[in-house]
């Protein structure tokens, strides 16, 4: 398989069912952004930076957009299926460094995939199944079953999938933020009731999390016709949408409600907001959403698990069973990743490590940053940016720790677990590779 996603001259006809627009990969990051955090961070974001988490969104928008500038840079460079770990091999080569953030990157993303599965069993079972929380666990496997069948089929299955997902989720937002704003009471967000501005500064470490799903616009180089130049265009495009419907929506919310009442509504704050005008429905109107959104986050969760198990056992970082195809279509990568957010789902308290995701994604994205560094000349990035974009990141991580990951005790030794099972994955992989004989002619990629 190919590293780049060049193609000849094709009919107009077989491009179009072949390759994914700009607006369909940047939904497929659209989908992974908006999922359950929007309707939980609201309330845990308002305790630290109370009415001005409007502008702890933008703060989190404007380092995720350095991180995208990175991210699009490379991908401009280096388009592959192997997306943003395509990068770290680049930078770093492809030896136990790449190998090991790369399992560690299929395991966390499994975890927060199953977490995102559990927020639609919740949602589907207070909608459908009232107070049986068995049916969470029901719901959850199943909206895990049916994403890995959307992803089987094809890209074009998985884009189209989220190209609806994504209008209902931003169309319902986006009639919820005018109601709001046009009915909100500007006296709520006078700047006079902010915090102090480090409080802000500490709320971003929270608000960074509804953006992580950018990341995964990076594994869609394979499935676009000119990687090149649509990926960086589908990054920004991504991130903008998400930034204007999160700042509209905390504007809204926090115009409507008093600081108090939101952090007591907690994830129902934002129906909360709606009654006002929209009364009832605005319940029934933010549960289809919180569906609609949970549902496409799973989808975009799985997205990547296909291209990256095929790629990193191209060059030797995974076993050749995770490429394997069974039945002609079915990813052994794929079916594998959907199996272990099954069991996650069924089997643990995902609420207690919540903030895994967020750790391992901030690190991931310091380390592609600064191992960029070394290869800007290649990809024509400017290094104050690339600089900038290090200590924004940096600093995200480092607040998180100290105001977040540090309270939660289960988080911390499943990042340690998960940690040391990704060494472990990696040297065990490579070390029986080694074992084995291979003709002369056969090497890894280096």
């Amino acid at each position: 398989m190919s590293t780049t996603n060049t193609a000849g001259p094709a009919p107009a006809e077989s491009q179009e069912q072949k390759f994914l627009s700009v607006r369909q990969a940047a939904f497929i990051g659209v989908g992974a952004m908006v999922g359950a955090g929007i309707f939980a961070l609201l309330g845990a974001a308002g305790e630290v930076a109370g009415a001005a988490v409007w502008l702890s969104f933008v703060l989190a928008g404007i380092v995720a957009g350095l991180q995208g500038y990175s991210f699009a840079k490379l991908g401009a460079r280096y388009p592959s299926a192997g997306g943003l770990l395509e990068y770290v091999a680049k930078a770093t080569g492809n030896g136990h460094f790449t190998g090991v953030t790369a399992w560690l990157t299929y395991l966390a993303n499994a975890i927060v995939t199953a977490m995102v599965a559990v927020s639609f069993g919740s949602y589907a079972t207070s909608t459908f199944a009232g107070e049986n929380q068995t049916w969470i666990k029901v719901f959850a496997a199943l909206i895990v079953i049916v994403m890995t069948g959307v992803n089987i089929v094809g890209s074009r299955l998985v884009a189209n999938a989220q190209t609806v997902i994504v209008y209902v989720v931003l169309g319902i937002l986006s009639v919820f933020a005018v109601v709001t704003l046009v009915n909100m009471n500007p006296s709520l967000l006078a700047p006079s009731k902010y915090p102090p501005f480090q409080d802000i500064i500490s709320s971003v470490a929270l608000t960074f999390f509804a953006f992580l799903g950018f990341g995964i616009i990076t594994f869609t180089a394979k499935d676009l016709a000119k990687p090149a130049r649509q990926l960086p265009r589908a990054m920004f495009l991504a991130l903008g949408i998400a930034t204007v419907i999160y700042v509209a929506i905390a504007l809204g919310v926090f115009g409507t409600l008093t600081v108090e009442k939101v952090i007591s509504s907690g994830g129902t704050a934002i129906a909360v907001a709606a009654e006002p005008t929209l009364g009832r429905a605005g319940y029934w109107l933010m549960t289809v959403t919180a569906l609609f959104a949970t549902a496409g986050a799973t989808n975009a969760g799985l997205y990547p698990a296909q291209g990256l198990s095929e790629r990193l056992a191209e060059t030797g970082q995974f076993p050749p069973l995770m490429a394997r195809k069974l039945g002609g279509r079915a990813s052994a990568g794929l079916l594998i990743a959907g199996a272990v957010c099954i069991i996650l789902a069924l089997g643990f308290n995902l609420d207690a490590i919540a903030s895994i995701g967020s750790a391992v994604a901030l690190v991931i994205f310091t380390m592609i940053t600064a191992a960029h560094v070394r290869i800007r000349a290649e990809t024509g990035a400017k290094l104050p940016i690339l600089v900038l974009a290090i200590v924004a990141a940096g600093a995200v991580f480092v607040t998180f720790v100290f105001t977040t990951l540090i309270h939660e005790p289960a988080s911390i030794v499943t990042l340690l677990v998960i940690l040391a099972l990704s060494i472990g994955l990696d040297y065990g992989w490579k070390h029986f590779q080694s074992g084995k004989p291979k003709p002369k002619d056969v090497e890894l990629a280096h």
